[in-house]
């Protein structure tokens, strides 16, 4: 009998405890169509894409962050993160040891061997494929949703879609100049026209020369100087580099040919144009105050005609 009673006596502390809570998941769909299982809430991320460290910066969820790539160093303080290797052959193993309840990648950058070799590990992947500036836009606000803060997207949403508004009020009447957007100079390589960076230079009052289907299409020096962009532009992180390089560029064979070369027709603007993430509105703003300085003259001032090649 007195077991008995302390058998119900024990039955009835236990009930008084609560079971142990079971973890929640929830399936997401990726911008390439995969379905994604995730932990919710998402506390662990891993970006795999400098792009993708800026966009968890830029929405104020770097706590999620617990590492990154040897390459994210934008804001300075992603430099701080836990580096896993490069973008293109992370170390699963420094990945896996930071147990991650998601990592980030961007099809245009990542291998599907490594979303494939992350599944096989049982770690969720989820990867991003933006190709304009509005996709970038809808895919970091998404990005928000995905985290678990859909505030966080839809108030930086809402600041980004004023920039290109008020962005697109001021060239209203600007004729969009034709450019050639350098990546490389020996070979001479550019962008095609469905890459984002061609949609930038588009919002920026710019149309690029180049119309090649390929996205780092090699073109050759003469069918530039046949097609005669008004402006080169050039991205980088150091602008007094690109404006010696411009120079040294004048005095290389058939670069004078260019009449951009030879009046010192530049835009130098940050290389935050060549990630797909929200610092890339303001390199698309910079550019567009070099090739349309009159757009952005406030009435009873006089509008700047040259473009300064070492602005940044």
């Amino acid at each position: 009998m007195l077991c008995f009673v302390l058998g119900v006596g024990q039955l009835r502390a236990n009930q008084n405890v609560a079971a142990p809570a079971k973890e929640s998941f929830r399936t997401v769909q990726d911008e390439t169509g995969r379905n994604v299982r995730i932990p919710n809430p998402v506390r662990r991320v891993v970006s795999l894409a400098p792009s993708l460290t800026e966009s968890i910066y830029a929405l104020g969820m770097e706590n999620l962050l617990v590492g990154d790539t040897d390459y994210c160093d934008y804001p300075p303080e992603a430099m701080k993160k836990h580096k896993v290797g490069g973008a293109i052959n992370p170390s699963l193993e420094e990945i896996a040891a930071l147990k991650p309840d998601l990592v980030l990648v961007i099809k245009s950058l990542n291998r599907p061997e490594t979303v494939q070799q992350l599944d096989r590990l049982g770690i969720a992947a989820y990867a991003t494929d933006p190709h304009t500036i509005d996709e970038i836009r809808s895919s970091v606000h998404r990005l928000a949703e995905v985290l678990g803060d859909s505030a966080a997207g839809e108030a930086l949403d809402v600041a980004l879609v004023q920039q290109e508004t008020d962005l697109r009020k001021k060239l209203q009447n600007a004729t969009p100049k034709r450019v050639l957007f350098i990546v490389w100079t020996d070979p001479l390589i550019s962008i095609g026209k469905r890459t984002f960076i061609a949609d930038a230079l588009a919002h920026a009052g710019a149309i690029s020369v180049v119309e090649s289907p390929q996205d780092w299409p090699q073109m050759s020096l003469e069918e530039m100087v046949r097609l005669q962009p008004e402006f080169l532009v050039f991205a980088s992180g150091h602008s007094e580099v690109v404006s010696r390089d411009m120079e040294a560029l004048a005095k290389r064979p058939g670069w004078n040919e260019l009449d951009a070369v030879k009046h010192r027709r530049f835009a130098v603007i940050s290389d935050a144009v060549n990630r797909p993430a929200p610092r890339l509105f303001s390199a698309v703003q910079d550019l567009a105050r070099q090739l349309h300085p009159e757009a952005f003259t406030e009435k009873g001032q006089t509008s700047k005609t040259a473009v300064p090649s070492e602005k940044n």
